[in-house]
């Protein structure tokens, strides 16, 4: 599962809240200013590496789901369309309405896994942002940074930035010293009755 495809809306809201930037401009003149890719750091975490693995292998059954009814879809559409000159009219009939049942459970389910997994993504950035935060708070006040600017989010663009002053990777290095990863021990995700699926896996219509 590919984190990435929320991360950038559900951290506006952490990330971009009036404390924040009150406090950034509260700051001490003359303070040290820094970039971040906080989308780029929350999934280089060693938590959120295991996090993306363990999604991918819960949803895994619902991504294998909807890959054979696309499956059995375009199996139908092919007989449909190889049959236009041998098949009854009874027989076309019967398949278009197996055809048309079978699209509309693609649809729904479909629809229900890209739900589901943009929720659990949403829980697993929630999770690692907020803690973030906090990692990122105490490196800028150990630092003396007046303000760390995010290069990820449109909301703050940056139209230059020298490497020298992207936190990026030590804010990575200092989080996964903070939050250690215990293998073997799945990340909470939010509860569901049926396994979820990434969107970035679904299969075409």
């Amino acid at each position: 599962m590919k984190i990435r495809a929320v991360v950038v809306l559900t951290l506006a809201a952490i990330f971009t809240t009036p404390a924040v930037w009150a406090q950034a401009a509260g700051a001490t003149a003359g303070g040290r200013v820094g970039v971040m890719n906080i989308q780029a750091a929350i999934v280089s975490t060693a938590e959120g590496k295991q996090a993306q693995a363990e999604l991918q292998s819960q949803f895994a059954p619902r991504t294998t789901e909807l890959q054979n009814l696309q499956k059995q879809i375009d199996d139908l559409q092919s007989r449909l369309q190889t049959g236009q000159t041998t098949l009854s009219d009874e027989e076309k009939a019967r398949l278009t309405r197996q055809g048309d049942q079978l699209t509309r459970t693609f649809q729904r389910k479909r629809q229900e896994f890209q739900d589901d997994s943009q929720d659990a993504q949403q829980d697993v950035v929630n999770r690692i942002g907020r803690k973030m935060m906090d990692v990122l708070d105490k490196y800028a006040k150990d630092n003396g940074y007046s303000v760390i600017l995010d290069t990820s989010s449109q909301q703050t663009p940056v139209i230059y930035a020298a490497n020298q002053v992207d936190v990026t990777q030590e804010i990575v290095r200092l989080y996964d010293q903070s939050y250690p990863v215990k293998t073997g021990t799945a990340a909470p995700t939010r509860p569901s009755t049926t396994p979820r699926a990434p969107a970035s896996s679904t299969p075409k219509e």
